[in-house]
């Protein structure tokens, strides 16, 4: 597949979710997750045009620095192959040791072609939820404050906007509002977010958010009410932001031997169970 350029604009190939163990362990015991991720940077391949790779947080699923060292040694050299940048964020299955360790600092910011891209830590330690805290809020102000020439790319992994899912929604960002308060009042052009675990295209007070599908699985978005459900499947996004304008999405599937495999089908007693050990109680 050939994706139209974009003239004097940024080409972002969008991954999430990845999930990697250090040890080769499945994930829940059946996803070979960095055969996955391997898979997805195939399907990708043909992406010989490239501004930025963006990895939008849970890269670890055990936390330790071999499995970042995995994750690097596959996407540094795809972003090198191709001319691109390269930025992490945290996600809440990621350790702030083993993730500065490898990757380096968990909060960066990236000037590429007049862009700015800015990643921020939505982790909370030892919760599945996301939150960020009034001096990240405040230092993101501080960024914002001096406009880049053609906007700002907030990288992120919970996403400002409701989940679709009675478990993430448990596991949502705490304050969005105070997020996209900082946001609207500067130049963020577009809000990349992982965490659902499936493809998702909103607004927010007037701001794009692309939510990238999972590399180690797909959720279930149509799952019965107060259920959650995933399966077998990896996907990815590529983004095309233009200098000026809206920012078009292609989300592209990355085919696997099991793909529509349950992984797990929980009832809305472990939802709920999950939801109480891991969520903000809000």
């Amino acid at each position: 597949m050939t994706l139209a350029e974009t003239p004097a604009g940024l080409r972002i190939l969008h991954l999430s979710d990845t999930h990697l163990f250090g040890d080769g362990r499945l994930h829940y015991g059946q996803v070979d997750t960095l055969a996955a991720l391997d898979r997805t940077l195939a399907r990708a391949g043909s992406l010989d045009t490239l501004d930025l790779v963006a990895a939008t947080g849970d890269l670890s699923d055990d936390g330790g620095e071999q499995s970042y060292r995995l994750l690097a040694s596959r996407l540094a050299r795809f972003a090198s192959d191709r001319g691109a940048d390269l930025v992490y964020a945290m996600g809440n299955h990621d350790l702030r040791a083993g993730f500065e360790a490898v990757l380096g600092a968990r909060e960066t910011v990236t000037l590429r072609h007049g862009f700015r891209i800015v990643t921020l830590d939505t982790s909370v330690p030892g919760a599945g939820y996301g939150s960020l805290d009034a001096d990240q809020l405040d230092r993101l102000a501080g960024i914002l404050a001096v406009p880049a020439p053609h906007g700002t790319i907030v990288a992120l992994h919970h996403p400002p906007v409701p989940a679709s899912s009675a478990l993430l929604a448990a596991l949502e960002l705490s304050n969005p509002e105070a997020l996209l308060d900082v946001c609207a009042a500067g130049d963020v052009r577009l809000i990349l977010g992982g965490h659902y675990h499936h493809a998702l295209a909103a607004q927010a007070r007037g701001i794009p958010v692309v939510v990238a599908p999972g590399v180690a699985n797909s959720s279930d978005p149509l799952a019965a009410a107060g259920t959650e459900r995933a399966v077998v499947g990896s996907g990815f996004a590529v983004v095309e932001l233009p200098a000026e304008g809206e920012p078009r999405v292609v989300f592209l599937p990355a085919p696997g031997p099991d793909d529509g495999s349950e992984i797990f089908d929980l009832d809305a007693t472990e939802v709920a169970r999950i939801a109480d050990a891991a969520g903000s109680g809000a």
